[in-house]
């Protein structure tokens, strides 16, 4: 473990208090303003319905509602820093004024910055701080909670980096590298969580062995972040395989949310709100009546 994972090992960044509905993990509903998200795509590309969206997630019990302005699906390729900007920064400020915990995705430390004057109270870099040099010092200029996923390149070649000789180790200590990184660069370690990075420069068995072996990285002592949602892999899992629409993969996404809270995760990252936080209630009843 790195000193910056022993200097965090008992200490968790804010969460609104009461939110998350189970157990010791809390629910990140996710809002892409974006037409070419892998699952949701246009859905919810204009301003106002991004904000319908997002007030709705919170009223569903999330603790946190992730907007994003540029997919990260694999093979995806960039959005000019401008048009990212178009795209969020009006659906931050209005979500934030309606009260909403708002974590921007993004890998861009201008878009962070400007998402966080907007309102923005968390930064989501799938980068891993990779993406922008600028990104580190700026999180800390910024002074909110940061988090930190593993990924080995963009978006659009991640695929040729999947390989491992035990990816649940290597994925750690390469995030854990990172936390060092860029805590040299100012990062408060207090404020840093981690995602694996679930089909990030992953295969689907890469995916599953992390999913299976999340209390490695919970042992950490750093906040784990899961986002499972809707994800290929789940495909192999549920009826109808690859030809499975996206979206038809809630049931399966809740079920990777009971792992995720049983392995002590300190979040998962969902698109379906509702059914992560039935999921999570139900836990929350049966570990309150064990042993009644």
């Amino acid at each position: 473990m790195t000193s910056a994972a022993t200097t965090l090992a008992t200490r968790r960044p804010v969460t609104r208090p009461g939110a998350g509905g189970g157990p010791g993990c809390l629910v990140m509903g996710v809002v892409n303003v974006t037409p070419d998200s892998f699952s949701d795509g246009g859905r919810h590309d204009r301003a106002a319905s991004a904000v319908e969206h997002g007030c709705s997630l919170l009223e569903q019990g999330a603790a946190w509602v992730d907007v994003g302005g540029e997919s990260t699906r694999p093979g995806a390729g960039r959005v000019p820093a401008a048009e990212e900007l178009r795209r969020v920064l009006p659906v931050v400020r209005a979500l934030s004024g309606h009260g909403v915990p708002v974590s921007i995705d993004t890998t861009r430390a201008a878009v962070a910055r400007a998402a966080v004057e907007h309102g923005a109270t968390m930064v989501n870099d799938v980068s891993g701080g990779r993406a922008d040099p600028r990104m580190a010092p700026t999180v800390a200029d910024l002074g909110v909670p940061y988090v930190l996923t593993h990924s080995r390149g963009p978006s659009r070649d991640m695929a040729a980096r999947a390989h491992y000789g035990d990816v649940v180790l290597e994925v750690r200590d390469e995030l854990l590298r990172r936390v060092d990184e860029v805590c040299a660069l100012g990062v408060d370690p207090a404020r840093v969580l981690l995602d694996p990075g679930l089909g990030f420069a992953k295969t689907a068995e890469h995916t599953w062995r992390l999913l299976g072996r999340l209390d490695v990285l919970v042992a950490t002592g750093f906040p784990v972040l899961v986002g499972a949602s809707r994800k290929g892999f789940l495909a192999a899992a549920v009826r109808g395989g690859e030809g499975r629409p996206a979206a038809d993969r809630d049931g399966a996404t809740a079920a990777t949310t009971l792992l995720a809270a049983q392995a002590g995760a300190w979040g998962v990252r969902v698109h379906d709100v509702d059914g992560s936080m039935d999921v999570l209630r139900v836990l929350r009843a049966t570990v309150a009546h064990r042993g009644g």
